[in-house]
């Protein structure tokens, strides 16, 4: 979804109630379509589907989660963001330089993920459009570049 053609990426996404094929399918095609557009995570929205599902790859291999939730977040970055959803926007935002995060797996099974730097500005970018919100929404003023 491309920011401003459709709303969806500004509502909030319903949880996952059961990982079923479909859930699968959802996590398998938007890993392939994150590394094609060569991004570092990708969220259901993007793909107008509103559920709690992101994935992301900061080149550490592939992290898979489902109703991710941050618990703990300590410190603060400031760093260039851009999203997949709106192309050619870059801006400076402030994110914990540190977060926790507890989610399931595709297998169902809880997981809990720590990210330092990169990974934590990932999973705070990509959680954040679960529940409607766009990086632009977080840039530091002045620091919006187009091109």
């Amino acid at each position: 979804m491309i920011y401003g053609k459709d709303d969806v990426l500004r509502k909030k996404s319903k949880p996952v109630e059961k990982i079923d094929k479909r859930i699968l399918e959802l996590l398998d095609d938007m890993a392939e379509t994150m590394r094609h557009a060569d991004g570092v995570g990708f969220a259901a929205p993007q793909v107008g589907i509103l559920r709690r599902v992101v994935v992301i790859d900061v080149g550490e291999g592939l992290i898979e989660l489902i109703n991710p939730e941050i618990v703990e977040s300590s410190g603060q970055q400031r760093g260039a963001e851009g999203c997949l959803s709106i192309p050619g926007v870059r801006g400076e935002v402030i994110r914990p330089e540190k977060v926790k995060v507890k989610a399931l797996n595709r297998k169902g099974e809880p997981i809990e993920i720590t990210g330092t730097g990169l990974l934590a500005r990932a999973l705070c970018h990509e959680i954040d459009h679960l529940d409607g919100i766009l990086f632009i929404d977080k840039v530091i003023p002045g620091t919006l570049v187009e091109g």
